[in-house]
C-alpha cells in the first residue's frame, strides 16, 4: 500500500515473439474446481458467482493485543473476522508476512495464527509476501537484513527458502492459501537495488519467477499474484508485466491497488469516479492483453467522523467498485479486498471503522442484495 512507459517502436519479429510469450507464460488462473464450464472455460456467470470480497487485516493482531474490542452497529461486542464475514459478506482474508520483523509483528507465526482463525470460519486466505523485514511498496523495497550483501544467485535462494519455509508451515498445519502474492506493490521492482525494475529488470523478473516456482512447489494449485499499485494507470502495468514476461517471469493473476483518495492527493484535477472508471478499464485491458484474471487486492476510503458525508461517499465508491468489478470486466476481475478496514481513525485515514471500533457507513458498500431481490 502507498502511493511512462512508452514502448519504443519495435521490429515486427520482436513483437511477434512477445505476443507468443504472453500467451504461453501468463497461466490461466481460472482452473480451480467448480470454475470451469463443460468446454473447460469458466463462463462469465460462473466467474461472477465466485467473485470474492475480502479484507486485509494485518494490524488486527496488534489491535487485539492493545485491547481493542470490536462492535457491530447495534453496539454488541463481536469478534472482528466473524463480524466481517457475517454482517458484510466478506469471504476472504489477506495477511502480509515479513522476513525478520522487529518484535515479531507480521512474522510467519502471526501469519499462521491468523490463518487458523480464517480456516475455522470457512474463509479463503491470501498470503502477501513483502520479502522485507518491514514495509515494501513502490517507494521502498528494502532487502531483509539477513540477506544483505548476498549476490544475485544467493538472493534468489534466500527468496525461495523464505517462501517455502512460510508456506510449508501453513501446509503442516492444514492451511491451504488460495492466493499467494510474490511481492507487494512491486511497481518499481523488489529487493532494491538488485531487483529494481529500471536498474536490473532481468533480475526483477528472476525474483518473480523464483517466487512463483517456490509457491508452486508447496501449493501447486495456489494462484500466484503479481501486485502493482495505481490500478488506474495502464502504463504501469504495460511496463512491469512486459518486463516480467520478457525475462522469463511467471504469474497467474495480476493484483491491483485502487485508492482514489491517494491518487487525488496533490492532483485536484482528478476525480474519484474517473479514477475508478480508468481502473475498471485497465482491468479489462490487462486481462485481455495478458490472458489472465485480475483482482483488486487493496482499496480504501476516507473515514472522517466529523463529516459523515465522507463515509457515505466512501460507501458509494466502494459499492460502485465492487459492482463494476463483478459485472463490467467480462468475469475477469475475481474480487475486491479492502486494506485494513478494521483500522480506527487516527493513524490511518482509510480504514472503515470509527473510533469506537464500530463499522462506519463505508462497510455497507460490501453488502449486495441477494440475487433476485
Amino acid at each position: 500500500m502507498n502511493i511512462k512507459y512508452c514502448m519504443p517502436k519495435l521490429q515486427k519479429s520482436f513483437l511477434t515473439g512477445i505476443c507468443l510469450l504472453l500467451s504461453a507464460v501468463c497461466a490461466d488462473a481460472g482452473t480451480l474446481a467448480g470454475e470451469a464450464g463443460d468446454n473447460g472455460e469458466a463462463t462469465v456467470a460462473q466467474r461472477s458467482s465466485d467473485f470474492v470480497k475480502g479484507a486485509d487485516v494485518g494490524f488486527l493482531t496488534s489491535q487485539e493485543r492493545r485491547g481493542v474490542v470490536f462492535h457491530d452497529v447495534n453496539g454488541n461486542e463481536r469478534e472482528c473476522l466473524e463480524l466481517l464475514k457475517n454482517d458484510y459478506q466478506i469471504g476472504a482474508i489477506r495477511m502480509r508476512v515479513w522476513v525478520n520483523p522487529r518484535g515479531g509483528s507480521c512474522d510467519k507465526n502471526e501469519l499462521l495464527a491468523m490463518a487458523k482463525r480464517v480456516k475455522a470460519l470457512g474463509m479463503d486466505f491470501m498470503v502477501d509476501f513483502h520479502y522485507s523485514d518491514s514495509w515494501a511498496d513502490p517507494g521502498k523495497q528494502p532487502i531483509p537484513k539477513a540477506w544483505q550483501g548476498h549476490a544475485y544467485a544467493e538472493m534468489k535462494q534466500d527468496l525461495r527458502n523464505h517462501t517455502i519455509d512460510v508456506l510449508s508451515l501453513l501446509k503442516e498445519n492444514g492451511i491451504t492459501p488460495r492466493w499467494v502474492q510474490v511481492g507487494n506493490e512491486t511497481t518499481n521492482g523488489l529487493l532494491w537495488d538488485m531487483g529494481h525494475i529500471d536498474k536490473n529488470p532481468e533480475q526483477y523478473a528472476g525474483f518473480i519467477r523464483t517466487g512463483y516456482d517456490a509457491v508452486k512447489e508447496v501449493f501447486p494449485q495456489a494462484i500466484v499474484i503479481v501486485h502493482l499499485d495505481r490500478g488506474h494507470r495502464q502504463s504501469i502495468y504495460d511496463k512491469n508485466l512486459d518486463t516480467i514476461l520478457k525475462y522469463g517471469g511467471k504469474f497467474d493473476m495480476v493484483g491491483m491497488s485502487l485508492y482514489p483518495y491517494w491518487a487525488m492527493e496533490g492532483h485536484p484535477e482528478l476525480k474519484a469516479d474517473d479514477i475508478i472508471t480508468d481502473c475498471i478499464s485497465n482491468i479489462r485491458y490487462v486481462s485481455q492483453k495478458y490472458k489472465c484474471d485480475v483482482m483488486i487486492v487493496e482499496t480504501g476510503y476516507e473515514v472522517d467522523e466529523q463529516h459523515p458525508e465522507k463515509m457515505e461517499e466512501g460507501r458509494r465508491q466502494l459499492s460502485r467498485v465492487i459492482s463494476e468489478a463483478r459485472n463490467m470486466t467480462d468475469g475477469h476481475c475475481r474480487g475486491v479486498f479492502y486494506w485494513e478496514p478494521q483500522c480506527l481513525p487516527g493513524g490511518y485515514k482509510l480504514g472503515a471503522f470509527d473510533s469506537k471500533a464500530t463499522p462506519t457507513a463505508i462497510m455497507k458498500g460490501f453488502v449486495e442484495p441477494a440475487e433476485g431481490k
